[in-house]
């Protein structure tokens, strides 16, 4: 009799097919329900710049103040696509399309407006008491990101961001309040957004001014320390007090190659890698990993631990989570260039300069899963581009329907090879302003939003080709692509 283990043939039946947005980019309603300013409401739109140059910057305390001061630029993550009032009609369309699970973030400065407020803003909870409610009521299980880019501005000028170890403290009170109102409707939570994008989006994740620190490199990286603190002792919390709860860490997935087969090459590119998953070592392991202490003496980098932080960070997340979408290259000199990559130029890629590789999401659900044995979700997967709304009212998007079907593929392939993978969040079902281009022009959604890079228009949804599509492979459990 051979009792060998059989390989899966397809995804498992209680597979999460799902979306994920984040409420800075959908939300709206910046000055409403007593919220106060978080940091991507000053992310601004700029017109005739580049594609592949538009990205979110550092900052100083004189451009976030008068960013907050300006009444004659552009903030188009201030409006969104007015979500906090159309939830109810939007979420009923991600209903129809079929999804089973629905991830989005609650806006830290709706909850804390200062980030320190004595009290939670108690509208700001009730918003979402509806908005969970909601996604409940529309057949999809709720997946809740604590912290997407949404610090409250004030945290970043009364402090130095996520670089004083008072945002410890009040990150770990944060999600307490999360956990104790929703606990009974939401069972799985990322802490952190892509917690390793520490040169990328780096004032949009760890609200560090430039002139507040001596070497920002340095502060990039010790904010980065105590956001893991917070997110242990957060954890800790969660499995003492609910232990129904899963918690995960997310990290900015995609792999670097090697620029050549140069052995210095490769080891650059590894050194990179392991740059980029030693957030997950800390996370699901509880241990900090010697290359990253040696990463941090070779560039003079003093990280401060405090007296318990090592006991803290035994507190590890139950899953692991990634996005996907594209891949890099590494060498030795970029490495030594400060851990940079750059575009691989045997892949296609989209208008803003984003590799098209899905066989990379397939080498990364195997690395991943080979490191850290645990669980995963793909949290955020698809293609921002150009869609045109035709006369007629229809969006035609073959090649974002491509994009998806190649994707999926290589999940079914990485399953195959073991890959424990619960589930799969497109990213934007229904179109939001860009992340790192605050546009509404780079879309990525099954549902169009008629709203142009300055939010005008009708604001009226519509379903695109791809939407019938994505519906189908829901529906047949991903065995029609």
């Amino acid at each position: 009799m051979n009792s060998r283990p059989s390989v899966p043939k397809g995804f498992p039946a209680n597979f999460l097919w799902g979306g994920a947005v984040a409420a800075n980019q959908l939300e709206g309603a910046y000055a409403e329900g007593g919220k106060g300013l978080c940091v991507s409401d000053l992310n601004e739109y700029h017109a005739n710049v580049p594609l592949a140059s538009k990205y979110n910057g550092e900052a100083t305390t004189a451009s976030v103040k008068e960013a907050m001061e300006a009444e004659d630029r552009v903030f188009p993550k201030r409006w969104g696509i007015d979500f906090y009032h159309t939830y109810e009609q939007d979420l009923k369309l991600l209903g129809e399309l079929g999804l089973k699970t629905f991830r989005t973030s609650i806006d830290w400065a709706r909850i804390f407006p200062n980030g320190d407020d004595t009290e939670p803003n108690e509208e700001g909870l009730a918003f979402y008491d509806r908005l969970i409610d909601a996604i409940v009521r529309n057949g999809m299980e709720p997946m809740i990101t604590c912290s997407h880019y949404e610090m409250p501005v004030a945290l970043a000028l009364k402090y130095k961001g996520w670089a004083s170890r008072e945002l410890i403290g009040l990150f770990e009170r944060y999600c307490q309040v999360l956990f104790d109102r929703y606990h009974d409707r939401v069972k799985l939570w990322i802490l952190v957004n892509q917690i390793n994008l520490v040169s990328v989006e780096s004032f949009n994740h760890l609200g560090i001014c430039a002139d507040k620190v001596e070497n920002l490199a340095e502060a990039k990286y010790q904010g980065v320390h105590n956001e893991m603190v917070a997110c242990a002792r957060a954890t800790r919390y969660a499995h003492e007090n609910y232990p129904d709860l899963k918690i995960g860490m997310m990290l900015c997935g995609g792999p670097d190659y090697p620029a050549s087969p140069d052995p210095e090459d490769v080891l650059g590119c590894y050194r990179h890698n392991q740059m980029e998953y030693y957030f997950g070592d800390v996370l699901l392991r509880g241990i900090y990993p010697g290359y990253a202490l040696r990463f941090f003496e070779d560039n003079g980098y003093d990280i401060q631990f405090g007296a318990h932080d090592l006991e803290d960070l035994r507190n590890t997340a139950d899953f692991m989570s990634f996005s996907y979408y594209y891949s890099s290259v590494c060498s030795a000199k970029s490495f030594a260039d400060g851990n940079r990559d750059f575009a691989n130029d045997r892949l296609p890629a989209n208008p803003w300069g984003w590799s098209i590789d899905p066989v990379g999401l397939r080498y990364t659900l195997n690395a991943y899963y080979d490191r850290w044995q645990c669980p995963i979700y793909v949290t955020e997967n698809g293609l921002g581009a150009h869609d045109v709304l035709e006369a007629d009212g229809t969006i035609h998007d073959p090649y974002r329907v491509e994009y998806f079907r190649a994707h999926i593929e290589q999940m079914r392939q990485a399953i195959q090879d073991g890959v424990d993978l619960r589930g799969y969040y497109a990213w934007g079902p229904i179109d939001i302003v860009s992340c790192s281009s605050s546009e509404m022009s780079k879309r990525y959604g099954f549902i169009y939003v008629d709203l142009d890079d300055e939010g005008k228009g009708t604001g009226r949804r519509i379903r695109k080709d791809s939407f019938a599509w994505y519906h189908d492979v829901i529906a047949t459990n991903g065995g029609k692509l």
